[in-house]
């Protein structure tokens, strides 16, 4: 736990990652508290069925999970097991889109839109369990099987979600520009395409390894930048649970995505440790003095 530790204290992606992941976590727990439901949109428990027994307790101990494993990940000893359970947690409301693939098409019809649609809802979920399994594979040896399985997966998360969410936004500009504040100078049109391309770019980049820490750590900026753009939406819908659930998930997104550009960082680091032995040697040393 030391060396992650260390590690985190030395790439401030990593260490701001960790605490935006707890931080948007524990928001998103407590506000299932207040409201004793799960979010209607990034808890979609609605697809399951309108009418599940013991939903609303289901609704509190999956809060108090969310609560739990955002707060473990802040303390040292229990970070390892927070990281896991916010993976399992997201996990699960990632699933919870599976029975629209099939009501979907048949409610709508056959659209390719819809299809994407729904696997960028799905990838929004995904991405916070990649977050999740990275923080908790920064524990393992550099070269065990964890760190460099969950960065394939995190890789092709971050990636093709990334890609899906730009094509949502540029699909369907008019929908997405009424989350833009009327405020924001050039339209609200003209910002629905600029993050859709820059959602579209970072895809591209993570996926074909060409400036992708640089999409990565860019990919977390836009998502706190959108969570300043969802303040005002605060005070027009104080009472709404959907509008504080976005500014929860926004926080633990941009979180995964800067820890996924941190661990790019560490792997490219390992791999030049491994075809420079004295590159090696002397931070082994450096490792033994402190």
């Amino acid at each position: 736990m030391n060396e992650f530790w260390r590690s985190a204290n030395s790439d401030r992606f990593r260490k701001a990652g960790a605490y935006l992941l707890a931080l948007g976590t524990v928001a998103a727990g407590i506000l299932d508290l207040i409201w004793g439901e799960f979010d209607a949109a990034h808890q979609q428990i609605d697809a399951l069925g309108d009418h599940l027994p013991g939903r609303t307790v289901f609704a509190y101990i999956t809060a108090v999970w969310m609560i739990s494993g955002g707060a473990a990940v802040l303390w040292r000893r229990t970070a390892r097991a927070g990281a896991l359970a916010i993976a399992i947690v997201y996990f699960m409301f990632a699933m919870f889109w599976l029975p629209r693939f099939y009501s979907g098409p048949h409610i709508l019809g056959f659209r390719f839109t819809l299809f994407t649609g729904l696997l960028a809802q799905m990838c929004s979920q995904l991405i916070v369990v990649a977050g999740g399994l990275l923080l908790y594979a920064s524990f393992e040896p550099p070269a065990s099987f964890w760190p460099k399985a969950s960065l394939v997966g995190a890789r092709w998360t971050f990636g093709v979600g990334s890609a899906l969410f730009g094509f949502g936004h540029l699909t369907r500009i008019d929908i997405v520009a009424r989350m833009i504040p009327r405020w924001m100078p050039l339209g609200a049109p003209f910002w629905v395409v600029v993050t859709g391309i820059g959602f579209v770019l970072a895809g591209v980049a993570i996926l074909s390894g060409v400036l992708n820490v640089l999409a990565a750590r860019l990919l977390g900026l836009m998502l706190v930048i959108f969570e300043l753009a969802l303040i005002p939406l605060l005070f027009a819908g104080p009472h709404q649970h959907v509008v504080w659930g976005a500014n929860a998930y926004n926080l633990a997104a941009a979180g995964a995505a800067w820890i996924f550009a941190a661990s790019i960082t560490e792997r490219h680091a390992q791999s030049q440790r491994e075809h420079d032995p004295k590159l090696y040697f002397a931070e082994a040393s450096a490792l033994r003095r402190d």
